[in-house]
């Protein structure tokens, strides 16, 4: 297959001269900052959420995921719609849907309403989400420029996690919980008209199937299987409120895996893809990351303010350092691959985040500030700050220019999986434990230390770069 960018309509003497490439970058990473920003930015505002729209406990969980399971499920369909019918197009489509959800949610008057708006935040997401990595790919030839790009991308995805929560506490605590969704629809509408100016529009010029059945399938299969682990808090692993939408979830993925496997004329995830042990092994080690990465701003911000009695905008500020950690982290990985090779960063960065993860299940309903979360928070979110750009490099390289939509929507659909299951099963591990709040915590950073440390190991299923010490 050939990746082409559209040929001008007849009539046109030429086509318009290439956008610089730092508008792109910008661009993007406005787009990936706001996706990802989402992801977090509830968690601050939970409690004003529930206090206004008396959502109970379930309903904030499917706030956060909601939003989570939509991105995730939609994330195969989001990067292969990019590849097939055109980067630009697909990218603006996908701004558009995320900006006028947001406005919904925003004027939300009933939980089920936010809840839907928050579904379709994520299908506006996994839409725009893949987009992003394939436009710059696609837009910045390959060498240090594009290096340089995915590490700026990878700097921003990631800190868009630990900016959510400062965001979400000054909208919260100075305007209302409500603007933290409303703030989304002028940005989305600016990032629209920039997209249509600096964008050439490029796809592949293949096959136009889109497995619509397989989004589908795996969305609810994911969407069942959750649902059942969060029912585990209230009535426990054995009982058939838990046991039923587990087993639908399973069959449902089973199902999934069967059809792309054998009848999927055009497949919404090939399996083929996974024979190439870059692909593979940075999927396996995303979804372990991600499956402790997103818990640790649900549990703080919980801890901070029901614990610690912060407000929303004390518990935003301290997560300051978690998001300076990352952005020094992320920048500093060009240098850093260069010097010691893509797998032992990845393994040192899985192991300081996993270091940072012990520390933090020290808590106490005492701990201070410094010691109970800015310093192991740094460790934390500096070791995943690491990991966020070598991650996609390895599971990009060596592929076909065609794919490229569709690996990155794996990848991210990965880490979106492993961090709305963990958050699930995490919420209730620290749910059913019998001690104080504090200890319920720290019993879900001790198991995401493990999932941390779970993710070093899993690095070694990477192939070897080249430079890389034996």
């Amino acid at each position: 297959m050939t990746n082409e960018a559209d040929a001008p309509p007849a009539g046109r003497s030429a086509a318009k001269p290439p956008a610089p490439a730092w508008a792109i970058v910008g661009l993007i990473c406005l787009a990936q900052f706001m996706m990802v920003l989402d992801v977090a930015i509830v968690n601050v505002a939970l409690p004003a959420m529930e206090s206004e729209l008396r959502l109970g406990a379930e309903g904030l969980q499917w706030v956060v995921n909601g939003y989570i399971l939509t991105f995730a499920g939609f994330l195969l369909l989001g990067g292969r719609a990019a590849d097939l019918y055109g980067r630009r197009r697909t990218f603006v489509a996908g701004l558009a849907v995320f900006a006028i959800a947001s406005l919904a949610g925003g004027l939300a008057t009933t939980p089920e309403l936010l809840i839907a708006a928050r579904a379709s935040q994520g299908l506006g997401a996994a839409v725009v989400s893949p987009a992003t990595l394939t436009i710059l790919t696609t837009a910045i030839p390959a060498g240090p420029a594009r290096a340089r790009a995915i590490a700026t991308w990878g700097a921003v995805g990631a800190a868009g996690g630990a900016a959510g929560s400062l965001a979400g506490g000054l909208l919260t605590d100075y305007l209302s919980w409500r603007w933290i969704l409303l703030i989304n629809a002028p940005i989305g509408a600016v990032a629209i008209i920039a997209a249509l100016r600096l964008l050439a529009e490029s796809r592949d010029l293949g096959s136009r199937r889109l497995d619509l059945t397989g989004a589908i399938t795996v969305t609810a299969g994911l969407s069942a299987l959750e649902f059942g682990v969060l029912q585990t808090a209230a009535h426990g692993w054995g009982s058939a409120r838990a046991l039923v939408p587990m087993g639908v979830g399973v069959l449902l993925l089973a199902v999934f895996v069967l059809v792309q496997a054998r009848f999927a004329r055009a497949p919404l995830m090939p399996l083929r893809i996974f024979r190439a042990r870059s692909v593979s092994g940075a999927i396996l080690v995303s979804f372990l990351l991600g499956a402790a990465g997103f818990a640790v701003w649900y549990f703080l911000s919980l801890y901070m303010q029901q614990v610690l009695h912060y407000s929303a905008l004390q518990t935003g500020l301290a997560f300051l350092p978690h998001t300076l950690a990352i952005v020094v982290a992320s920048k500093a990985t060009p240098r850093l691959m260069g010097r010691i090779g893509l797998r032992p960063l990845l393994t040192a960065s899985a192991l300081i985040s996993a270091a940072g993860f012990a520390w933090q299940a020290t808590i106490t309903p005492e701990s201070g500030l410094l010691t109970g979360i800015v310093l192991p928070g740094i460790l934390i979110t500096g070791g995943m700050g690491l990991s966020a750009a070598p991650i996609a490099m390895a599971a990009t390289a060596g592929i076909a220019p065609g794919e490229a939509g569709l690996v990155s929507g794996i990848l991210n659909s990965s880490r979106q999986v492993g961090g709305s299951l963990g958050l699930a099963a995490l919420t209730t591990l620290a749910a059913t434990h019998t001690g104080t709040l504090t200890s319920g915590y720290a019993l879900a950073f001790w198991a995401c230390a493990a999932l941390v440390a779970a993710g070093a190991v899993a690095v070694l299923a990477l192939p070897r770069t080249p430079g890389e010490p034996a």
